[in-house]
């Protein structure tokens, strides 16, 4: 059988992953990468709205830049809450785990 490879896989606004050993710890930790993602996501959500409501009032009317807005903000948010729930899922089966 070959032997499989595997490549790292970066995040998004994630600092790149080193391979140096233990030592070298002083990336970004999850929960700087998570509020940072947040924030992304609601950045999104309020460039979409912004977007909408001057849609609405008439300042513009570029309703294919509306509509991409939108549907980014939707599956980003979308993305986000299926990455929260394989966090709570992996908490769940941590706390299962026995001792």
């Amino acid at each position: 059988m070959k032997d499989i490879i595997m490549q790292p896989v970066s995040l998004p606004g994630a600092a790149p992953l080193k391979s140096s050993g233990a030592s070298s710890l002083a990336g970004p930790g999850f929960s700087e990468i998570l509020s940072r993602s947040i924030a992304e996501v609601n950045g999104q959500n309020q460039e979409a709205d912004l977007l909408v409501k001057g849609l609405a009032a008439g300042e513009h009317a570029n309703i294919h830049e509306t509509m991409i807005a939108m549907e980014k903000s939707g599956i980003s948010f979308r993305l986000m809450t299926r990455v929260q729930q394989k966090v709570i899922d992996a908490y769940r089966e941590i706390m299962r785990m026995q001792l």
